[in-house]
């Protein structure tokens, strides 16, 4: 790697090595690289920022021999964002705040056959196809955030780790595929867009809605919380009920 560098950036490459600054510098150049390509791009389904900045960031690491413990004591200080960011999802939807109240109703109906279709579903498949309970499990709740969807794996007898994976696996494809098959069905509103990102692939698939509108960022917002609650009370009675 070193050797196909020239002086300077050598001399840049050697010094950032040894620094927490290699973390944190890699993630903002990568993340401009991956937001100039989605620009280039016109937002296309397939150039979504978040999922390029990971496969860009991950080919570095192998590349370069970089340990991720060495990259994250940099990287921390970005990872230290992610709650306020969570927070500030909240900015939006105080703005919608009177059309959430109008169609709360309608949110909760969508929300609820959301929760039961994206844990039950999951799980269904992979009984049929003979995966393990622990598996099963884990399985359940990969459309919800991460910090809810490993506590909801562990106390029904999953495997944390495993959900995050899975977790993280809906997040790259939801963010991935969201606006094609919004497209395909033609669905323009919105409302009901962010809604359905937030409820199937959590953060990363809001994240990219709010980037194209902030009405969408909003419900994907309030899906993200709502589905949280919502999933660690059905998910119970869809083991209980299906016998896993």
């Amino acid at each position: 790697m070193h050797s196909l560098l020239p002086l300077p950036f050598f001399h840049v490459w050697t010094y950032l090595q040894t620094q927490p600054l290699l973390g944190l510098t890699a993630t903002l150049c990568v993340w401009e690289i991956a937001c100039l390509i989605d620009a280039r791009a016109g937002h296309a389904a397939w150039s979504n920022p978040t999922v390029f900045s990971i496969l860009i960031l991950a080919a570095l690491l192998l590349v370069t021999k970089t340990s991720y413990q060495a990259y994250f004591t940099g990287a921390v200080y970005i990872h230290f964002l992610l709650g306020p960011a969570t927070v500030a999802l909240a900015i939006p939807m105080h703005t919608n705040w009177p059309a959430i109240k109008r169609h709360f109703v309608a949110i909760i109906v969508s929300l609820s056959s959301g929760s039961v279709v994206a844990a039950g579903s999951a799980m269904l498949i992979a009984h049929a196809m003979g995966a393990p309970r622990a598996v099963v499990i884990s399985l359940g709740p990969k459309s919800v955030t991460t910090p809810i969807a490993m506590g909801i794996a562990q106390n029904l007898g999953g495997q944390p780790s495993l959900t995050a994976v899975f977790v993280m696996i809906t997040g790259m494809f939801g963010a991935m595929i969201c606006t094609l098959v919004f497209k395909l069905a033609r669905l323009h509103d919105w409302r009901a867009q962010g809604l359905a990102a937030g409820t199937a692939a959590h953060g990363l698939a809001t994240a990219r809605m709010l980037l194209l509108s902030e009405t969408a960022g909003a419900f994907g917002g309030l899906a993200i919380g709502l589905n949280g609650i919502l999933t660690s009370l059905i998910l119970p009675i869809l083991v209980s009920l299906f016998g896993f």
